[in-house]
């Protein structure tokens, strides 16, 4: 059996960056005092310990984010649900 995919990669990829904005670094700097912003930092715990972290930052770790984003998630974080904007790194 094969299956299809309804959209490809390419698709869901030009989708996702049509969703997004994308800023250097000299742009979130100056975004880094806004209160309606949560910078939200991706990485893995040990890269965090090891290389330190970004005062304020929310740690989401990659591999749960989808699931502390989804209101539905048991698993569900409320800084998700504040109506901020976030900036991921």
């Amino acid at each position: 059996m094969t299956l299809k995919l309804k959209k490809s990669v390419a698709q869901l990829v030009a989708e996702a960056n049509a969703a997004v904005a994308c800023v250097g670094p000299e742009a979130a700097l100056r975004l880094k005092n806004d209160p309606n912003v949560v910078f939200v930092d991706l990485r893995d715990i040990r890269e965090l310990n090891r290389d330190g972290r970004i005062p304020g930052a929310f740690h989401a770790p990659r591999g749960m984010l989808e699931f502390w984003v989804d209101p539905q998630s048991p698993y569900h974080k409320e800084v998700f649900a504040s109506g901020k904007k976030f900036l991921f790194f």
